[in-house]
């Protein structure tokens, strides 16, 4: 469902990401993990089409994707952000918020899309005439879920989606993406500096360090303590120093 070939950006005469590569199965989760630096919410942005100066092969249901975008590409994959405050219009209600993907594609049946879309997240109707400010960071985040599944896309992009979050927080937030990726069939690309949120969500997982990829694992191994690469050993320690 999404293909990843010899991918490198620059930002400047910086070189942020060398030669990625990586394939992800359609219904397939897939975490891309790293120490903040590594490049690895730069390769789900350039997927995104959110950077332009990029070389390699990027490809998304078979289709070869180029520097600029179409609007088709745009309904296909949808991306959610890390700071929900900040992705969300500070002025715009939610009904707004989620109408508005919806006209860009003519998607009709509006009404009952957005009612079935803050269903799906577990927002209460009474949310829709709300604005950004009167939601917790919780609710916020679910609502910049929805507006990226109301015109139903195939995949989904998540960068950071819970690092912003008060850890009461995260895990519903997290088994809420792991029910919907379920429900919908989605293909996702999760990004996180947190092994233990990679761990929940996807099957398999890249470990990035200085813009490149230096291991994929499954999740299975990571589990059982079966990485390599001294840099996922890290990891892997750093995590268990911050559950302790």
């Amino acid at each position: 469902m999404i293909g990843v070939g010899h991918l490198n950006v620059h930002f400047g005469s910086n070189h942020v990401v060398r030669d990625v590569s990586f394939d992800v199965a359609a219904g397939e989760t897939f975490g891309l993990v790293g120490e903040s630096g590594s490049g690895k919410s730069t390769v789900l942005r350039t997927i995104a089409g959110l950077n332009a100066d990029w070389n390699g092969t990027l490809a998304v249901a078979g289709k070869t994707l180029g520097r600029k975008r179409d609007r088709a590409f745009f309904k296909t994959v949808q991306m959610v952000f890390q700071d929900p405050y900040g992705s969300l219009h500070p002025r715009q209600t939610v009904d707004r918020i989620l109408s508005e993907p919806l006209e860009v594609h003519g998607i009709p049946n509006a009404e009952a899309r957005i009612i079935r879309a803050l269903e799906e997240v577990a927002l209460p109707r009474a949310a829709r005439f709300r604005y950004p400010h009167q939601l917790s960071g919780g609710q916020r985040q679910r609502v910049a879920i929805a507006r990226a599944l109301v015109a139903d896309p195939s995949v989904l992009l998540l960068d950071e989606p819970t690092s912003a979050l008060d850890v009461s927080v995260q895990a519903e937030v997290l088994n809420l993406l792991a029910d919907l990726r379920e429900a919908r069939q989605l293909t996702c690309i999760l990004v996180s500096h947190n092994l233990a949120v990679v761990a929940h969500l996807c099957g398999r997982l890249a470990v990035m360090q200085g813009g490149r990829i230096v291991e994929v694992l499954t999740e299975a191994q990571l589990r059982a303590g079966e990485a390599r690469h001294s840099h996922t050993q890290d990891l892997i320690a750093l995590s268990h120093e911050l559950e302790a």
